[in-house]
């Protein structure tokens, strides 16, 4: 009797249980399914997009030059701002002038006593040529008259070489720029003894109008410029770091790619190239880390993707794009070549993909999302707009 009490108490128990596991199912059925996450998409093709390889390098001044005292002596006057742009033959320092004044006045000096004397000795010999002629003088007085004359000539011409040099010596005392460009601070104050003991280092100045940028690809990049390039002489875009080009009315520098070297670096495996940038207003300074981006060419086909909507994983690189039923789904891409605009895909979508570009963080395969196509203002060719880097056809 009692077993079979306890038998019907449990009996009611699954029942109840079972009543409330069935009424929680319909409950659960009953609810709304969680909206798709909306996600911005951008639709991948093969195309001709202009191809920019970018590179980190540093600029370096086209001209540089060192302005040292070829004059000795007390250093008179500075007359130039520290800092400030000067042109080519503007005077900067004044070096005391007194004796090579007195070095040009001694040689035109004996010049002119050399002129006196020459006008004697050919007086004397018009005077005996005559008289030798008659036998009313010796040859030999003749002869010695005519060697004084010849005499006379030399040291004149000698004279007039040394009165060259005086005045270049004197000419050294006004020391002007042997170019136009920005000069440096002055490393000797008036009143100092400059040029005895060696050329003295007065200032330096840089030609900064061109400015050359620096930049070394590795060799297997290197050849893949040589074989993809459109024409012989590169464009170039110089670019500055983010707050420095606030400073500017553009962040970049336009020029021409005008020098690669002859041979590999065989420690690093690079070759060193050069950009040539016009700077007519010397915005970019010496010294300033910039990336260089060179343009390859527009003529060959690319399947390309912003470098930030591709993820890693221990499996490798991917994308995640929009399948057939609205859901998220994972795509392992390999990729070749990229700057920071750009990624060229080689392999993983065939072209037609709906690739997702936001709120990654939130997707998971299978993921239900609606998808916004903002391929017009966020592919490819829109930040190639929005970056100038569509070259100009010629």
């Amino acid at each position: 009797m009692f077993l079979r009490c306890i038998s019907m108490v449990i009996l009611a128990g699954c029942m109840i249980f079972s009543g409330c596991t069935e009424e929680q199912q319909k409950q659960q059925s009953s609810r709304p399914a969680a909206p798709p996450l909306s996600v911005n998409v951008v639709t991948v093709k093969s195309e001709n997009v202009p191809i920019w390889l970018e590179y980190t390098g540093k600029t370096e001044a086209s001209q540089r030059v060192e302005v040292r005292a070829r004059a000795a002596g007390k250093l008179e006057e500075v007359l130039f701002q520290e800092g400030a742009h000067v042109e080519k033959g503007q005077k900067l320092f004044v070096i005391e002038k007194n004796s090579y004044e007195a070095a040009v006045a001694k040689a035109r000096a004996k010049i002119e006593s050399d002129e006196a004397s020459l006008k004697l000795a050919k007086a004397d010999v018009e005077r005996y040529r005559p008289l030798v002629a008659e036998g009313l003088a010796p040859r030999v007085t003749l002869e010695q008259n005519e060697a004084r004359v010849g005499e006379l000539q030399a040291a004149i011409k000698a004279g007039r070489a040394a009165l060259d040099e005086a005045l270049l010596n004197l000419s050294y005392t006004d020391v002007v720029s042997p170019i136009a460009g920005k000069i440096s601070r002055k490393n000797v104050d008036v009143g100092n003894i400059v040029g005895f003991s060696d050329k003295t280092l007065l200032t330096t100045i840089i030609g900064d109008d061109p400015m050359h940028a620096y930049f070394n690809p590795n060799e297997e990049q290197y050849q893949l410029v040589e074989q993809y390039k459109s024409k012989e002489i590169l464009d170039a875009r110089v670019t500055v770091p983010n707050n420095y080009a606030k400073l500017m009315d553009r962040g970049y520098f336009k020029g021409v790619v005008d020098f690669n070297d002859n041979q590999v670096d065989p420690m690093t495996g690079t070759i060193t190239m050069r950009a040539t940038v016009a700077n007519p207003e010397s915005k970019l300074l010496e010294g300033t880390f910039v990336y260089v981006n060179l343009f390859v060419t527009d003529k060959a086909a690319f399947m390309m993707l912003d470098p930030g909507v591709i993820q890693e994983d221990q499996r490798g690189s991917f994308v995640y794009v929009v399948d057939e039923t609205d859901s998220a789904k994972r795509v392992d891409v390999s990729r070749g070549f990229e700057t920071r605009q750009y990624a060229v895909i080689v392999r993983g979508l065939a072209g037609g993909e709906r690739v997702i570009v936001n709120s990654l963080a939130k997707i998971r395969p299978g993921t239900r999302v609606q998808a916004n196509d903002v391929t017009a203002t966020e592919g490819v060719m829109a930040v190639m707009k929005k970056n100038e880097l569509i070259p100009v056809k010629e």
